[in-house]
């Protein structure tokens, strides 16, 4: 864990880097196009280049240098960038669908790198407090980066945002660069004859424990389904209870959620500390209901306080199901894992941009509690599902506790820590 808070720093200014160009290309496509369909192209181009680079990005980790691998990542968006910077006026327009690519590819295989990197980093039994870290990291970049968006593209212009854009992920790379971290198992080898077995053996776990990871890969889909659903309603519910000043709401909102996180964070961390255990897949899909059913109240009218109580508990079991999550996931032999991560981006990926295009043509006909409601109804049953799944089946539910990585034989075995 020494040089990995500095991993997590250089990880959340290039978070935050990310979040602004979210938002100020965005702005900068409807502007100089003046077309919506234009605008709404370049996110579903950004959004479809995320989930093919899933794929692909599962095979480039699994085979190739992680390290090199992020790095790679935050230099060619930076560069990206920087050429859109200095095109002429003219060509910007042509440039943007190219750079919709570069950082809908290079911000998925670098989060698979990371992700698949963290028992490497910091050893397997650090990896739930580094992901809690990585988490309360990226909460806060969203809130900077949404926040202060707005502000740079109105003071400063969007040559100011695409330089400051620029700016974050050259120090992201810059960091990553100098840190003496491994990200790959000393016995991990590569080669076509390495990547082989690891798709044959990604099958066949698939399989193995089927239907109940396969199920958790599903649920996190349909998670990003809801989390669509709540943020295209979000500025129409919050225009609705306040049209002279939209903005209150979603900002208490975002900052309420973003504290719910590092309070889980916090949370996670010392529970796992103290007791040596850490929860496995029930308490995934328990937090995965709390969170759905703290939106879904979110939208339901209440005053200003309940309503701030209700996305502080959903911010908080977000963060513990992401921890969970990524936790599990990671409990898989280093040859492997990045495979597995590629696999949940995707479909992580794919339900946040079904979810988007469905969510807003629904909230044309019906309220954002119906339409919130809707998608995070879906996930709270398919979570009841993979509780009923564990309990009849019989299947264990042994958590990260229960599970040792084997490094030099590249197999997990179970045992009672």
């Amino acid at each position: 864990m020494r040089y990995f808070r500095l991993l997590v720093l250089g990880n959340g200014i290039s978070a935050y880097g990310s979040y602004l160009n979210m938002v100020a290309l965005n702005v900068f496509v409807y502007d100089a196009t003046g077309s919506a369909l234009a605008a709404g192209l370049f996110m579903a181009v950004r959004l479809a280049t995320s989930v093919v680079s899933g794929w692909v990005s599962g095979r480039l980790v699994s085979v190739h240098d992680r390290k090199r691998l992020m790095v790679g990542a935050d230099l060619c968006q930076a560069l990206a960038l920087l050429s859109l910077l200095l095109a002429p006026d003219g060509m910007r327009v042509g440039l943007l669908y190219a750079l919709a690519v570069i950082t809908g590819g290079c911000s998925t295989l670098s989060q698979v790198s990371l992700r698949s990197s963290i028992p490497e980093i910091v050893g397997a039994e650090h990896r739930v407090r580094a992901n809690g870290l990585l988490v309360t990291g990226r909460s806060l970049a969203m809130i900077a980066g949404f926040a202060s968006s707005g502000l740079v593209v109105a003071k400063l212009g969007y040559s100011a945002a695409f330089a400051l854009d620029a700016a974050t992920f050259l120090v992201s790379a810059t960091v990553l660069f100098l840190l003496p971290v491994r990200t790959k198992a000393a016995a991990a080898g590569t080669g076509s004859a390495d990547s082989s077995d690891a798709a044959r053996w990604t099958a066949r776990m698939l399989l193995g424990t089927a239907p109940v990871l396969m199920a958790m890969i599903a649920v996190r889909a349909v998670d990003g389904l809801g989390s669509s659903s709540h943020n295209v309603a979000l500025p129409i519910y919050s225009s609705g209870l306040d049209p002279d000043h939209p903005a209150t709401f979603i900002s208490q909102f975002w900052a309420t959620w973003a504290i719910g996180n590092i309070v889980a964070q916090q949370v996670i961390g010392r529970v796992t500390k103290k007791s040596g255990r850490t929860p496995g897949e029930r308490a995934f899909a328990l937090g995965a209901c709390v969170m759905s059913a703290g939106f879904i109240v979110v939208f339901c009218g209440l005053p200003t306080v309940p309503a701030v109580i209700a996305a502080l508990v959903a911010g908080a079991a977000d963060g513990f199901t992401e921890i969970v999550y990524v936790s599990r996931l990671q409990t898989a032999p280093d040859e492997q894992r990045g495979r597995l991560f590629g696999l949940s981006a995707s479909a992580e990926n794919t339900g946040f941009g079904l979810g988007m295009l469905v969510s807003g043509a629904l909230l044309e006909a019906f309220s954002p509690l119906q339409v919130v409601a809707a998608f995070h109804g879906l996930a709270i049953a398919l979570c009841l599902a993979l509780l009923v799944l564990l309990r009849r089946g019989g299947t264990r539910d042994p958590g990260v506790e229960d599970r040792t990585v084997d490094r030099d034989a590249s197999t997990v075995t179970e045992g009672r820590g």
